[in-house]
């Protein structure tokens, strides 16, 4: 259970005794419509004009979100930090060249 209610940014954040901030279940939920985060997208220097582009964004709890620059008002997918270093140690390593 929580141990009790703080505020960041205008959100709830709660936090667990404990846990780590990396291991945290973060604040906003899987599937929140990303435009109601508030917050300052960013995307690669290597999409293209196309619009085929993701974008990420830190939230107040540390956490990180990602959207479809093509549906800025779509859900956004959540991560921890944990998850989002080993999907990059990942990427930069080759484990997913294989997908393009």
């Amino acid at each position: 259970m929580p141990s009790g209610p703080a505020w960041a940014a205008g959100r709830r954040v709660y936090t667990w005794p404990n846990v780590s901030k990396e291991s945290a279940v973060p604040t906003a939920p899987n599937g929140v419509r990303a435009s109601s985060l508030g917050v300052r997208w960013t995307k690669s220097r290597h999409s293209n004009a196309e619009g085929n582009c993701v974008e990420v964004a830190t939230l107040g709890d540390g956490s990180v979100a990602m959207r479809n620059s093509r549906d800025p008002d779509g859900p956004a997918l959540v991560y921890t930090p944990a998850e989002i270093a080993a999907f990059l140690a990942g990427a930069k390593e080759g484990e997913f060249d294989h997908l393009v």
